[in-house]
């Protein structure tokens, strides 16, 4: 077998451990990019009012989306390569690889802790233009520049 195709199955069997992880009730780190999903970061603001306009903008219901209550933020699962396309934003960041996303087990939907509160649903994720119109729109807060740029060692938009 070729070198990447090998490294490929390695990569799939990692990513089905880390969904039988999520189905069994643990938090699981993802790596972000690849081929699964980036993440936008916003202020929770009215998370449910946000994820109501996201329901009606994305037919069907909006994609997944984690709640953080203890850093008052919202994490948005969108198309992986998302963040090579995301311009600065005063309200959402968008983070890609090589950064780890750590997800709260599937079945967790209240707090304590980081919670779903719209779950993973097959291969659907959050449409990010209408993403950035709502957030500049809603302007939710608080804004996570300077405490994600803290976080992740890069600069704030």
């Amino acid at each position: 077998m070729a070198a990447h195709v090998q490294r490929d199955m390695r990569d799939l069997a990692e990513r089905i451990r880390a969904y039988i992880d999520l189905a069994e009730q643990r938090e699981v780190r993802m790596p972000l990019g690849g081929t699964l999903f980036d993440v936008v970061i916003s202020g929770s603001g009215d998370a449910d009012a946000m994820v109501a306009a996201m329901d009606e903008i994305q037919v069907g219901a909006c994609g997944p989306v984690i709640v953080e209550p203890d850093r008052g933020w919202l994490y948005w699962l969108v198309p992986p390569g998302t963040t090579a396309r995301w311009e600065p934003h005063s309200f959402g960041v968008c983070v890609g690889a090589p950064h780890i996303l750590t997800s709260p087990p599937l079945a967790r939907d209240v707090p304590p802790g980081p919670y779903w509160l719209r779950p993973c649903v097959s291969d659907r994720l959050v449409p990010p233009i209408p993403l950035r119109s709502l957030l500049e729109r809603i302007r939710p807060l608080p804004t996570p520049h300077e405490s994600i740029a803290a976080l992740l060692g890069i600069s704030p938009a």
